[in-house]
């Protein structure tokens, strides 16, 4: 089997599964706007649109498991509390097993992010110090499920005190008279906790810490990371890098994976968890290591370009390994998949521009529409009719052009930035949940006649018409035609 056809098969770890055992977390965050300072004090007054609440800390690495098909079971402490119940609600509807999860006097640990118009304000941290954690019940919760023999164990190190060293030397001395690879995201300085490990998969920034060295133009980190690699008995580090992509430190060599962007890079929160993630997922799939890091540069490559830490799917990597992926087929987009883009375009203060239509066999007056609508902002959403409600609201012969067809035709133009397909006899329901700044049609309309134009007053968005070329339509040419 090919690379990409082992991915497709979910890793070919029908009957496999794996073990991720760290600092369990709750992110939090509260959403709003700014318009005013409060008269308590010199701060801004957010005033609360959405809140909402996600998988934090080691649990992240095991949602980038479970979206790339692996049967994962997550092991920590949580507090007997409503941020822990909030915590297991959200990693059940996610697929991740919870026998691992023990229940301690401490809270859960938890972080809060305020953030007003795009901007993080503050955030507010609730946790145990690391001196309050009793590691006997989550060591004897670890030591049965390692006796049913996961296929691999991740140890995530959130520097929150799960990890100790009693605990990381048991957890590694067991699996590995299983003969059960652990793989290590390491945390802090005291890195002999993870003596006998199979791997650990530091940042630069941690390896340099772990290698008490000072780093200059001409550093030579061959020897400093060969000599860490022997004193932990390992097989191999894997430094990642950010945009200078992984360092592969194995047997006696130093070897660079150069970085896959595949996209603009705008977050790189949670990147070192989908690497570790991905790179946990090819070793269940037996693939050379080289291979494994070179996909999970790849991984790391797609994360980075979302908003917030955001797993990896296993749709994304394979739409992106695919030899007929392109850069114009990533701008065709499912509702969730531009609804992510959105917000990156809104953090960055893009004027979005959005407009709908059948476009069924492209012709130069579509063009020409779609080029006057582009400069009116910097991005352009293209609303497309799917082939049902084309035939709806052009009769039984439409549409000429499949809807993938139009989709992709679409997609070669520089002046289109995101397609979506929609079913609904209007965009109504997109244009509410977008929320663009410009709605465009043509010249042919009156603008109380656009769909939309009400509900724009909302957000302070207006209606704008394009002249339409005259003499250019679908109609005319398949009227010439026949």
């Amino acid at each position: 089997m090919s690379e990409i056809d082992i991915i497709k098969n979910k890793f070919n770890a029908q009957k496999k599964w794996a073990l991720v055992v760290g600092d369990l977390m709750l992110d939090r965050y509260l959403i709003g706007s700014v318009s005013r300072i409060s008269p308590e004090a010199p701060v801004p007054v957010v005033r609360l649109k959405e809140s909402f609440d996600r998988i934090g800390g080691s649990g992240n690495v095991a949602a980038n498991l479970a979206q790339l098909g692996i049967k994962t079971i997550l092991a920590g402490q949580i507090g007997d509390d409503v941020d822990g119940k909030k915590l297991l609600d959200i990693l059940k509807k996610n697929h991740i097993g919870v026998d691992g999860i023990v229940k301690d006097k401490n809270p859960t640990t938890t972080k809060t992010r305020i953030i007003g118009e795009h901007q993080q304000m503050m955030r507010i941290d609730q946790e145990a110090t690391a001196d309050l954690i009793d590691s006997k019940p989550l060591i004897k919760r670890i030591s049965t499920l390692l006796n049913k023999k996961p296929s691999i164990v991740i140890l995530s190190d959130y520097a929150k005190g799960v990890l100790s060293e009693a605990l990381c030397q048991h957890v590694i001395k067991l699996a590995k008279s299983k003969k059960i690879p652990v793989l290590v995201d390491p945390k802090g300085i005291n890195y002999s906790k993870y003596k006998n490990a199979t791997a650990i998969t530091p940042n630069k920034k941690e390896a340099i810490e772990a290698c008490h060295i000072h780093v200059t133009k001409n550093t030579n980190f061959l020897t400093p990371l060969l000599k860490l690699k022997k004193s932990l008995n390992l097989q191999f580090i894997a430094m990642t890098k950010g945009e200078d992509g992984i360092d592969l430190i194995q047997k006696n060599t130093i070897k660079n994976l150069p970085a896959v962007n595949q996209q603009q890079v705008f977050d790189v929160s949670g990147a070192g968890d989908t690497v570790i993630a991905t790179l946990a997922a090819c070793m269940i799939a037996k693939m050379p290591i080289e291979t494994c890091l070179n996909i999970a540069n790849v991984a790391a490559g797609i994360v980075i370009g979302k908003l917030g830490t955001i797993p990896i799917t296993l749709q994304n990597l394979i739409e992106t390994l695919s030899p007929k992926h392109s850069e114009q087929e990533k701008k065709i987009h499912s509702l969730s998949g531009l609804m992510e883009q959105v917000l990156i375009w809104k953090k960055q203060k893009k004027k979005i521009v959005f407009t709908n239509g059948c476009f069924d066999i492209l012709h130069a007056g579509h063009v020409t529409y779609l080029e006057k609508a582009k400069k009116l902002g910097d991005v352009l959403i293209l609303a497309l009719n799917s082939d049902s409600s084309v035939t709806k609201l052009k009769g039984k012969s439409r549409p000429v052009i499949h809807q993938e067809d139009r989709a992709r035709v679409l997609s070669a133009l520089s002046s289109v930035d995101s397609i979506i397909i929609f079913s609904e006899t209007t965009p109504l329901h997109l244009i509410k949940k977008i929320q663009p700044d410009i709605l465009v049609k043509g010249s042919d309309y009156k603008k109380n006649q656009v769909v939309g134009h009400q509900e724009l007053k909302k957000w302070h968005g207006k209606v704008e018409l394009v002249s339409v070329v005259p003499g250019r339509s679908t109609s005319a040419i398949l009227k010439k035609i026949s």
